[in-house]
């Protein structure tokens, strides 16, 4: 794949702080497992995560070398800008096999090319290097020693480049329609899988001088009293008067996303949700007002708590957390979170997710935005009503939201 001069130099820098942080710990080669990992540093991009693959970075080297399936090397060679010389591919007998595994190709590899000794860097909590795979490296690897070096990239994605905020901002530009759509969509007597299937819809076809690509998570669409958990998606029943429904998605463009997240009632709400609703909004509102640039991520959680404690209600999950590239199964960067205790202090250009979810007994409410750090304040990414959304007053069959 041909690359701007741009790109390339962009690439060149995600690298060379990479190779900081690996010198830092003490790191001579790192084994990046995630994905997400992979895209940032080579601009891999393919759905082949299922089986095992590797990028690795080597101190004293220039480019990174991709290892994968045979069959996912002109995969490599369509996205990177990595060298031929540098694709290295392993034979289809190693997948799912009882004899082979892919990390012994692996540790062979490192083994021939003066690597057998080192100090290797592994991502040992990301989803995609199961135990299974650290054994039999550890096995084929005796003289090595292996470090965990699980979020040693994801703390270089923490603070984006501005090619990157633009990309976000694509996102985001491409889930605020896919909510106006949401919105409409729901109404009493439509299935849930309908209103979805809208949804997608808006997602991957984006707008007409960009298209969106597959989100990290599916759209998120508990309905009912399935609103009391946060994390459920949708059926094929229809809605009904009464029914509250949240819908959490996220845009996505070239794997970076901005999610976002509303709750619908079917009718008039009752006081309680009501009331509930503006508390969520209320303290939505001041936690980002503390957004800026030497503030830590606790002193925000303690905006929205402050504001909360007054009505005499604490949320147990976190606030939020910071997202940007991602792919399957979640668009966080499992790095800053929005929490009691977490002291990390924010900079421009870090991008996250405040999502001040509530869920109680019987439903729940999620009303949420995607956020940048600017240079001396806050930059709330989408444009969306913040409040919960009733529909009923004009008729379920017309759209609420234009």
């Amino acid at each position: 794949m041909l690359f701007s001069d741009y790109e390339y130099q962009e690439y060149q820098e995600r690298i060379v702080k990479t190779k900081q942080k690996m010198e830092a710990k003490g790191i001579e080669v790192l084994l990046i497992t995630n994905p997400s990992n992979m895209n940032y540093l080579s601009g891999y991009d393919g759905w082949s995560f299922y089986v095992d693959q590797m990028l690795i970075v080597i101190i004293d080297e220039d480019q990174p070398i991709w290892i994968g399936r045979y069959q996912d090397a002109n995969g490599a060679r369509a996205t990177t800008w990595l060298d031929q010389t540098n694709i290295i591919p392993y034979p289809d007998d190693y997948i799912h096999s009882d004899t082979k595994h892919p990390m012994e190709f692996i540790g062979d590899f490192l083994t021939q090319i003066g690597h057998g000794n080192s100090h290797i860097g592994v991502e040992k909590e990301s989803y995609y290097f199961s135990a299974l795979a650290y054994e039999k490296l550890k096995a084929r690897l005796p003289d090595a020693t292996l470090k965990d070096a699980s979020l040693l990239v994801n703390y270089v994605r923490i603070i984006k480049s501005d090619a990157e905020i633009k990309n976000i901002k694509k996102a985001a530009t491409i889930v605020e329609k896919a909510m106006h759509t949401a919105t409409n969509a729901i109404h009493v007597g439509a299935r849930q899988c309908d209103a979805v299937a809208a949804i997608y819809y808006e997602l991957i076809t984006g707008t007409p001088e960009y298209g969106g690509d597959y989100p990290a998570i599916v759209p998120l669409l508990p309905t009912g009293e399935r609103t009391s958990a946060p994390h459920l998606t949708w059926t094929d029943q229809p809605f009904k008067d009464g029914d509250m429904v949240i819908i959490e998605l996220a845009g996505c463009y070239k794997r970076y996303h901005a999610p976002l997240a509303r709750t619908v009632s079917l009718g008039k709400p009752n006081e309680e949700v009501s009331d509930i609703s503006k508390i969520v909004v209320e303290g939505l509102n001041e936690a980002l007002e503390m957004v800026k640039p030497g503030v830590a991520c606790e002193e925000i959680e303690a905006a929205w708590s402050k504001v909360t404690g007054k009505y005499g209600i604490e949320k147990e999950a976190r606030l939020g957390y910071s997202m940007g590239l991602s792919y399957p199964p979640d668009w966080g960067d499992h790095t800053a979170s929005i929490r009691k205790g977490d002291k990390t202090i924010l900079q421009p250009n870090m991008t996250f997710h405040i999502i001040p979810g509530l869920w109680f007994d019987h439903y729940g409410i999620e009303i949420s935005e995607s956020f940048r750090v600017t240079e001396n304040g806050c930059e709330v990414l989408t444009d969306f009503p913040r409040e919960l959304i009733v529909k009923g007053d004009l008729g379920y069959d017309q759209p609420v939201i234009s």
